[in-house]
């Protein structure tokens, strides 16, 4: 068995799932309309900021993940008319800065100080705790579930759905401001360089090329200079901006596949004249591509 696999991750996560979410079995169910909850206790806690709509049925669940200002509650506004549409509950968890900086945020939290960590101290092993939180209070133990994350949030996404992309239908990255190629000649967290075998082999390239990932990318964010851009030298190798880092990532990644017959799930969307923003890149039309695809009719009407 691998050390670091990811469905050792999923199974460690698994298992104190209920135990970090407070064993919460008989929580009241997600209130309709705008609201919050609590998940886990104490200095654990997760805030996570909630919406379901009034005429919500037996629809999934859609897990928004912020950007670098960590405002989760206007992510969670943001996409209430995707809730309306496709008849989906919200959760969007907050991840604040004194616990969770870039290194725990955008890059999962592998590393510390530049140690490789334990994988149930990585950030995505708290994600089962809040799915199994939302679960329980909807009743549900298999309620299914997309992710959605916009700038930091999509760079969270894009890193999960390499190592730990659990039981997500759909994760859609919009508009990373850095992207994870499926190349080991570049540094974590821009290439699989540097992380032990066991999370850079063959095996987890073809793992992460068969997750159910989209790019999700405004034709107009292209700032070479946009203040929150990474522009270490690391992400310019990629590109000039995020369109055109998206672009070849996706390409780099579609080719790899082609060369050695490996199985490709993932997707690019592109919305035109879209910058970096998120509420336009919700709103649009192409959100609906980017999420459900060819599963689009059947979600409208519920899953």
């Amino acid at each position: 068995m691998k050390l670091f696999s990811p469905s050792s991750l999923l199974r460690a996560a698994l298992a104190c799932a209920a135990i970090w979410s407070g064993g919460n079995l008989h929580a009241a169910p997600i209130p309709f309309g705008s609201s919050q909850i609590e998940v886990g206790t104490g200095t654990n806690a997760i805030t996570v900021y909630t919406y379901k709509p009034g005429n919500y049925h037996d629809g999934a669940v859609l897990f928004v993940f912020h950007g670098v200002l960590r405002n989760a509650r206007d992510y969670r506004d943001d996409c209430l008319a995707i809730a309306e549409r496709f008849n989906l509950i919200l959760a969007a968890p907050l991840f604040d800065t004194n616990r969770f900086p870039g290194s725990a945020y955008q890059r999962g939290g592998l590393f510390k100080h530049g140690v490789l960590q334990a994988q149930t101290n990585w950030t995505y092993s708290l994600l089962p705790g809040i799915i199994n939180d939302v679960r329980q209070r909807e009743n549900n133990p298999k309620l299914p579930y997309y992710f959605i994350g916009h700038s930091a949030g999509a760079q969270f996404l894009m890193r999960l759905a390499a190592f730990s992309p659990l039981e997500a239908r759909r994760i859609v990255v919009a508009n990373p401001g850095s992207d994870l190629f499926p190349r080991r000649d570049w540094k974590y967290g821009y290439g699989f360089g540097g992380l032990p075998q066991e999370l850079s082999d063959d095996d987890e390239l073809q793992r992460y090329l068969s997750a159910p990932l989209t790019l999700y990318l405004g034709t107009a964010d292209t700032d070479p200079q946009d203040p929150e851009l990474d522009r270490s030298p690391a992400a310019e190798l990629e590109g000039r901006f995020r369109l055109e880092r998206g672009r070849s990532c996706f390409e780099y990644a579609q080719r790899l596949a082609q060369e050695h017959g490996w199985k490709f799930n993932w997707r690019k969307v592109e919305t035109f004249g879209v910058a970096h923003d998120a509420k336009t890149m919700f709103a649009v039309e192409e959100i609906g591509d980017a999420l459900f695809g060819a599963e689009k009719s059947a979600v409208s009407g519920g899953l």
